[in-house]
C-alpha cells in the first residue's frame, strides 16, 4: 500500500459514518479517484474545512493496489474557491466542470484533464462579471476536447471532406461536428448561421479572442454544449449540475 502525494481538486463528498467523509478527488497523477477521509467530520479533524468542494491542493493517499477505496491521510489546501462559492454565476460552471470530470475522466493518470479543470477553476473565480456567460461555454467545450472528444469544424466528421471556411455550418451532436453538404442532407444537423458558427469556433479555440455573448446566443451556445456533453459523455448519467448550468436555474424566469 504505497503513500503517494498528488495534486487534487476535491469534485465531491459524501459522508461515509458518523466521523469520515468519502471524497471523490481529480488528481493530476492518478485520474478521478475515490479516497476515504477518517475523522473528516470530527470537530477538530486534521483536515479543517480543507474538504470543500472544489478546494485545490496537495492530497496525500495510501493507495490500495486491489480497492477502488483509498485512503487520504492528509489534504494541504492551497486554494479554498471563495469567489466561486459566493457568485452563481462562477459557481454554476464551475460545478458543471466538477460533474463532467467526476463522471467521465479516467480513473489513470490523465494531467491533460487535470490541468484544465485547475485552470478553469482560477479563470472562473477571477474574471470580470461580463465575461462570465462566454468563458463558461468555452471552459465547458475545453474540458470536453481534453477528454477527447473536440467537435470537429473544419472538415466533415463523417467523410472528412472539407467544409466552406465561411458562412453557415451544418452541426451535428451526435456525430461530433461540422457536416459536408452530402452528410447534412443525410443526417439530423443543426444549421448554425455564419454568426453562431463564428461564435462556436471562438469559444472552442482556446486562444481566440473570447466572444461576449447574452441572451438567447448564449442559452443557445449552452444548449449545443450540453447535448454534446450528454450524447458524447453522458452514458445515460444524470447530470444535474450540467443541466442547472444550462437552464441558468438560478436566474428568475
Amino acid at each position: 500500500m504505497p503513500a503517494v502525494s498528488t495534486p487534487a481538486v476535491v469534485l465531491s463528498t459524501l459522508r461515509y459514518s458518523e466521523t469520515s467523509k468519502i471524497v471523490r478527488l481529480a488528481t493530476r497523477d492518478f485520474g478521478v479517484q475515490s479516497a476515504l477521509a477518517k475523522g473528516a467530520l470530527r470537530p477538530r479533524s486534521r483536515f479543517g474545512a480543507a474538504l470543500q468542494l472544489l478546494s485545490d491542493g496537495m492530497a496525500h493517499l495510501i493507495i490500495h493496489e486491489r480497492r477502488d477505496l483509498h485512503l487520504l491521510t492528509a489534504f494541504d489546501v492551497a486554494r479554498v474557491p471563495v469567489g466561486l462559492a459566493a457568485d452563481l454565476d462562477r459557481y454554476a460552471p464551475a460545478s458543471a466542470l466538477a460533474e463532467i470530470m467526476l463522471h467521465f475522466a479516467p480513473a489513470e493518470p490523465h494531467p491533460a484533464s487535470f490541468d484544465t479543470l485547475r485552470e478553469s477553476l482560477i479563470l472562473l473565480e477571477q474574471s470580470p462579471p461580463e465575461a462570465l456567460e462566454a468563458l463558461g461555454i468555452r471552459l465547458i467545450w475545453q474540458l470536453v476536447s481534453s477528454l477527447g472528444f473536440e467537435p470537429s469544424l473544419e472538415a466533415c466528421v463523417r467523410d472528412g471532406s472539407p467544409v466552406p471556411a465561411e458562412g453557415p455550418l451544418a452541426f451535428s451532436t451526435r456525430e461530433g461536428g461540422a457536416l459536408c453538404s452530402g452528410c447534412a442532407a443525410q443526417l439530423e444537423a443543426t444549421r448554425l448561421p455564419a454568426d453562431a458558427r463564428a461564435a462556436l469556433a471562438a469559444l472552442v479555440e482556446p486562444d481566440a479572442d473570447l466572444v461576449l455573448l447574452g441572451g438567447r446566443d448564449a442559452a443557445a451556445h449552452r444548449r449545443l454544449a450540453a447535448r454534446f456533453v450528454r450524447h458524447h459523455l453522458g452514458e445515460g448519467a444524470a447530470l444535474p449540475a450540467l443541466e442547472f448550468w444550462e437552464r441558468r436555474a438560478w436566474i428568475p424566469a
